[in-house]
């Protein structure tokens, strides 16, 4: 039998009704053995007490249940965001506020690129850009062949829904004024301007440049540096939401989370966007069987519409604030509904991207068909980002069993921009309406979505509490939750969306030993201060990994 370790702490927040909060926690074989005080471990033979966190506060693991990893693999390529960001290894980038200063990073990028001896032709990635904070025309391929007409450059938007090529990464794409390609952004010339909006568009231009999300994660430095983020963060699950996920890439992951040294639970789900949809249903099925404590597989990810910042959300009337057209179908409707009801024919569960409104009443009516014809009592199908549901949509989530996973970060990081440029001030007020979502009793988790906002819990949970925009404004206070909802809903919230809330998010006796080390209790602090409170580790299925 394993030793039992009982830990001690100023004070344990549980997230368990029955014992709100302890001092205590006996660790055995990786799992909770018992919680309370001093003594919680004698009916079971008691145990080696350690100290080690007596000055500080115990959560739950925090669970991200929207994230992408390769946020870890992203800072091997220049930044040119508008926020100020920093990398794995804690160095700060500085976010750049005009295109000038875009351009300067990229030709500064270039020009280390040369002075290296990279070939002309070779390509130059960068991301992280917002076009919608500067008040210049939209960066084109003027400005990229100003940086150079002989190397590819592409820029990935920090939605990670559309890029801005030069002209000889276009070329490459093979894209021209014959293009025919919805998301081929074109000039009043007729020419491709260098935007391209949406996997289709994105994709023949990224795989030539190899750059493909698929590349971009599945390799050992986003996975390391994926693990060390989420020590830095409180994080012992996290979502990779949107994976290829062939043999070699399943082998390199049950490797790499089967080591004794690496911190986190990873859940990964299939993305059904470059795939025939006959064969999404028996691969996740498959990759299910395949699954261990520290990997788990089997559901899939959805992708309905594309980005409200960037245009391409499908939003219902009266549409975009500046009149663009309707955004982008990613999966056209009725592909949408047949995908959806076979995928939950099959008990398989889905995570859709719906940043719109319309792509939410799309996703909400296929799984209320899906139910019909097959009836499934615990589906917990999850409407990733929602951010423009309504009351009236909640209210037929409620009824269906649907979760939602809100993206809470975008308050912040882009508020000010919904009311001015996207959507207007009415929708903004209840854009990411958490209030509305626990009021009406739908299962709610808030996320990141990293790298495309920087992965904190504790962070997006403050954006959930305060709905501060980076002018100062409150938006939509009427939304606001409590610090003790929004720590459910990066906890044993987001754990109910994947499902696995019976065995992570709250510290009771049974579950797996996956805790966040905090040098101040969340509950104690002004909520403005939340997202201050200072991560000391992680302990992961009783491991302890320090930041």
């Amino acid at each position: 039998m394993d030793e039992t370790i009982i830990y001690r702490a100023k004070r344990i927040v549980t997230m368990d009704r029955n014992l709100p909060f302890a001092t205590h926690v006996a660790v055995r074989e990786g799992r909770i053995l018992a919680v309370g005080g001093a003594d919680c471990a004698e009916p079971w033979g008691g145990g080696r007490h350690d100290d080690r966190f007596a000055g500080d506060v115990l959560l739950p693991g925090f669970v991200e249940g929207h994230a992408h990893m390769m946020a870890g693999a992203m800072w091997k390529f220049p930044y040119v965001g508008y926020h100020d960001r920093v990398d794995a290894e804690g160095k700060l980038w500085k976010g750049l506020t005009r295109i000038e200063d875009v351009i300067e990073r990229l030709r500064e990028a270039e020009a280390k690129m040369s002075a290296s001896g990279a070939a002309p032709e070779a390509p130059l990635y960068a991301w992280g850009f917002d076009p919608i904070f500067l008040p210049t025309e939209r960066l084109n391929r003027t400005h990229l062949d100003a940086v150079s007409t002989t190397r590819p450059i592409a820029v990935q938007h920090s939605n990670f829904h559309l890029l801005t090529a030069n002209s000889p990464a276009l070329a490459l794409a093979g894209y021209s004024r014959e293009t025919n390609v919805e998301g081929v952004a074109k000039g009043a010339d007729g020419e491709p301007n260098g935007e391209l909006q949406e996997m289709a568009a994105m994709f023949p231009l990224m795989r030539r440049i190899g750059v493909d999300f698929r590349s971009l994660s599945a390799n050992p430095e986003a996975v390391a540096n994926f693990g060390r983020i989420a020590v830095q963060t409180g994080t012992t699950t996290m979502t990779d939401l949107h994976a290829a996920l062939p043999d070699e890439d399943v082998a390199a992951l049950l490797a790499a989370t089967g080591a004794a040294d690496y911190p986190l639970r990873i859940v990964p789900m299939l993305g059904a966007a470059m795939m025939a949809p006959n064969e999404v249903a028996p691969m996740a099925l498959k990759l299910k069987g395949r699954s261990t404590d520290r990997l788990r597989l089997g559901g899939v990810k959805l992708v309905l519409d594309g980005s409200i910042q960037g245009f391409t959300a499908r939003l219902r009337w009266p549409g975009h604030l500046g009149g663009q057209p309707n955004g982008i179908w990613v999966i056209a409707p009725e592909q949408a509904r047949a995908l959806i009801r076979d995928l939950h024919a099959a008990h398989v569960q889905m995570h859709i991207h719906t940043n719109g409104d319309e792509a939410s009443e799309i996703a909400i009516d296929a799984v209320e068909a899906a139910i019909a014809a097959h009836p499934w009592p615990d589906h917990r199908h999850t409407l990733q980002h929602g951010q423009l549901i309504d009351r009236a949509q909640f209210r037929r989530m409620k009824a269906l069993g649907l979760c939602a996973n809100l993206f809470a970060n975008h308050i912040w990081y882009f508020g000010d921009m919904h009311v001015l440029k996207s959507i207007g001030p009415d929708r903004a007020r209840r854009m990411d309406a958490c209030r509305d979502c626990l009021d009406i009793g739908v299962p709610m988790a808030i996320h990141s979505d990293a790298p495309v906002t920087p992965l904190a819990p504790l962070g997006t949970a403050w954006c959930a509490v305060n709905r501060l925009t980076m002018s100062g404004a409150c938006l939509g206070p009427e939304q606001r939750i409590g610090v003790a909802e929004a720590l459910e809903a990066i906890t044993l919230g987001a754990a109910y969306t994947l499902k696995l809330d019976h065995e992570i998010g709250s510290i009771e006796a049974g579950k797996i030993a996956d805790f966040a080390v905090l040098a101040e209790d969340p509950l104690e602090v002004a909520p403005e201060a939340l997202r201050d409170v200072k991560v000391k580790g992680v302990v992961s299925a009783g491991r302890v990994f320090l930041a």
